[in-house]
C-alpha cells in the first residue's frame, strides 16, 4: 500500500480476479470485494466472483463487446478518482492480473496524480492457468529456460518496430502472445519471416480455467489457418515453443468425469451454491435456475408461539436444513438464545440437515439411516419419541407426522418457512433446454419437480433428470418424467454422483 503514516487507509484496490475459474481469486482479492462501495469491472471477470461484494455495493461493468458502448480508460479514470473522492471504498477488478496487459500503470499514474491512496492486488494472469489447466508447461529443464509474455496488439500509435520480432525468433524459451487472435495472420507471419521455424509447436488456449475451455495445438505457420477455421475469438492466449510439443498429454482439467456436461441446477438461489461448486469441481458447467423460492412465514406468530412452549416437548424434530436455520434465526431474532433448547433431543432428517445444525454448534441425537420420511418416524418411535415439535415447510407430505401420532406420540408441526414455484420460466433457461444445451437437470426435492414440469413442460424432455430420492423419483413418475439417475445416497453429493455414474 503505498500510503504514508498519516495517509488514510487505501480506498482504491486495482484486484487481479484471476484467468476465470471464481475459486482461483486470491484471499486478499475476496477481502477487498468484501469491504467495497462500487466495484469497476471487466467483462472477462467471472460473475461469480462478484458474489464476495458486500451487500448493497455498487456493481459497475465497464462493457461489453456487441451489448452497448465500452468506456475508454480516460472514462474509467475519472471514475476512480470521482469515486475515491467522494468518500468511497473502490475496486477496480480485472480480469487476470493487474500488472500484465492490464493498463493498471495508467490507471495508478492517475491515482498518483490525484493523491488517492491504492493498492494492487495480484492476480493470477492467463499465461500461468495455462500452464496448469492446458496441460502445457511454460518451462522444460531441457526445452525453455525463459518465459516471454507478447502482446499481439500494440497501440496504434507506437513506432511499427516496437516489437522486434527477430529478437523474439531466436528467443532461448517460451513465448505467450496475449490479445494475438485477431492479429494471429500478422505475427505469426513477422516471426517466420525473422527466422522462427516455421514448424515451432504452438497452442490457442481460450477461456482459460472456464468450464468451456478450449485449446487447439498446431504449428507457426499453420496458426493463422487454425484460428480462422474455428473461427477463433477473445479471450485466447498462444503459447510458442517446443514446450508445447512436449506436453500434449492428458491434461487433469479437461480429464474431469463431468467435463463438458452442461448442467441446470433448480434448487433456490441461497442454496444453489454447494451443488454448483461440487458440479464445477467435476467439470460441469453449471446454469443456476431456481424452480422454487424459500420465504419467511408470513406471520412469526404461530412459530414465536411454539418457541416459548419449548419445555412441552421432549424432541426437536427438523426435516430439512431450511428448517433449522429459519427456526434458529428466528429464536436469536426473538430475544433467545441456544440455552431455550434445554433438554430437548435433536432430530435430523438427513446429513445434511445435521450439518445445519452444526453450523449452530448443536449435534443431532438422531440421524435416520435412510433419509426418508418413514425412517425418520420409525427411528422416532424407537427412540421413545413422546412429545414432538416438528419443524417444517409450507408444503409437504404428512407422513412422518401421520406416523408418530399412530404410533402414539403427541405432535405438533410449526411452518418455519414458505416453500413457494417460481411463477414465470426464465426465457434464457428455457432457450437453453429447446436447443440442448443443457444435458441435465438436477431434481432436489418433489415440490421441485412439480414446478419444473409447470414452467417447461415439454421441453424438459430435451436433457436428462437427475432425482436425489425415491421419493422425489415417484413424483417425476407421477408427473411423466421418470429420471435417467437417481442418488444412491440422498444428498447433493450422492446427486453429483449419480449423474457421473450415468454419464
Amino acid at each position: 500500500m503505498n500510503t504514508k503514516p498519516d495517509q488514510p487507509l487505501a480506498r482504491v484496490y486495482l484486484v487481479g480476479a484471476g484467468p476465470g475459474d471464481p475459486r482461483l481469486l486470491t484471499l486478499r482479492g475476496r477481502d477487498c470485494l468484501a469491504r467495497a462501495d462500487v466495484v469497476l469491472y471487466d467483462y472477462l471477470v467471472n460473475p461469480q466472483i462478484l458474489e464476495h461484494a458486500r451487500g448493497g455495493a455498487e456493481l459497475v461493468c465497464l462493457g461489453r463487446h456487441g451489448r452497448g458502448r465500452i468506456l475508454s480508460q480516460d472514462e474509467i479514470n475519472r471514475r476512480l478518482v470521482y469515486e475515491a473522492r467522494a468518500g468511497r471504498t473502490v475496486v477496480r477488478l480485472k480480469a487476470g492480473d493487474p500488472a500484465v496487459f492490464a493498463r493498471a500503470a495508467e490507471e495508478v499514474e492517475v491515482l498518483v496524480a490525484a493523491g488517492i491512496a491504492f493498492e494492487i492486488v495480484p492476480g493470477i494472469t492467463a499465461a500461468l492457468a495455462a500452464g496448469s489447466h492446458a496441460g502445457v508447461s511454460l518451462t522444460h529443464r531441457k526445452l525453455a529456460s525463459a518465459v516471454a509474455f507478447v502482446t499481439g496488439h500494440e497501440q496504434d500509435d507506437k513506432p511499427a518496430a516496437a516489437i522486434d520480432y527477430a529478437a523474439l525468433a531466436t528467443f532461448p524459451g517460451t513465448l505467450v502472445f496475449y490479445m494475438g487472435v485477431t492479429s494471429a495472420a500478422a505475427w505469426s507471419a513477422a516471426l517466420v519471416a525473422a527466422g522462427k521455424p516455421a514448424d515451432t509447436p504452438v497452442a490457442v488456449v481460450r477461456r482459460c480455467s472456464w468450464p468451456d475451455q478450449q485449446t487447439l495445438h498446431g504449428t507457426l505457420g499453420t496458426l493463422a489457418e487454425l484460428v480462422a477455421s474455428h473461427h477463433l475469438r477473445p479471450p485466447a492466449i498462444v503459447i510458442v515453443g517446443d514446450v508445447v510439443a512436449w506436453d500434449q498429454h492428458a491434461c487433469w482439467f479437461t480429464g474431469r468425469p463431468l467435463w463438458g456436461t452442461r448442467v441446470l441446477v433448480t434448487r433456490p438461489a441461497d442454496q444453489a451454491a454447494a451443488a454448483r461448486d461440487l458440479l464445477e469441481e467435476f467439470g460441469a458447467q453449471v446454469r443456476v435456475q431456481p424452480a422454487i423460492e424459500i420465504l419467511p412465514p408470513e406471520d412469526w406468530g404461530p412459530v414465536d408461539a411454539r418457541l416459548a412452549r419449548l419445555a412441552d416437548y421432549d424432541w426437536l424434530v427438523f426435516s430439512s436444513a431450511n428448517g433449522v436455520r429459519f427456526l434458529l434465526n428466528r429464536l436469536e431474532a426473538s430475544g433467545g438464545d441456544l440455552r431455550r433448547l434445554g433438554p430437548l433431543k435433536l432430530a435430523a432428517m438427513g446429513p445434511g440437515t445435521a450439518e445445519a445444525l452444526a453450523d449452530y454448534r448443536l449435534r443431532a441425537d438422531l440421524v435416520p439411516p435412510e433419509y426418508r420420511a418413514e425412517a425418520l418416524a420409525d427411528a422416532l418411535v424407537g427412540a421413545g419419541a413422546r412429545r414432538v415439535l416438528l419443524v417444517r415447510a409450507s408444503r409437504g407430505r404428512e407422513v412422518l407426522a401421520e406416523q408418530l401420532a399412530a404410533a402414539g406420540a403427541t405432535v405438533d408441526q410449526v411452518v418455519a418457512y414458505r416453500n413457494q414455484d417460481v411463477e414465470q420460466p426464465d426465457p434464457d433457461t428455457a432457450a437453453a433446454l429447446a436447443d440442448g444445451r443443457i444435458d441435465w437437470i438436477t431434481v432436489t426435492s418433489s415440490a421441485i419437480a412439480r414446478s419444473l414440469v409447470r414452467l417447461y413442460g415439454p421441453l424438459l424432455g430435451h436433457a436428462r433428470l437427475a432425482s436425489i430420492s425415491p421419493i422425489t423419483s415417484a413424483t417425476l413418475r407421477e408427473l411423466g418424467w421418470p429420471p435417467a439417475a437417481e442418488a444412491p445416497e440422498f444428498t447433493v453429493p450422492g446427486l453429483v454422483r449419480a449423474i457421473v455414474a450415468a454419464k
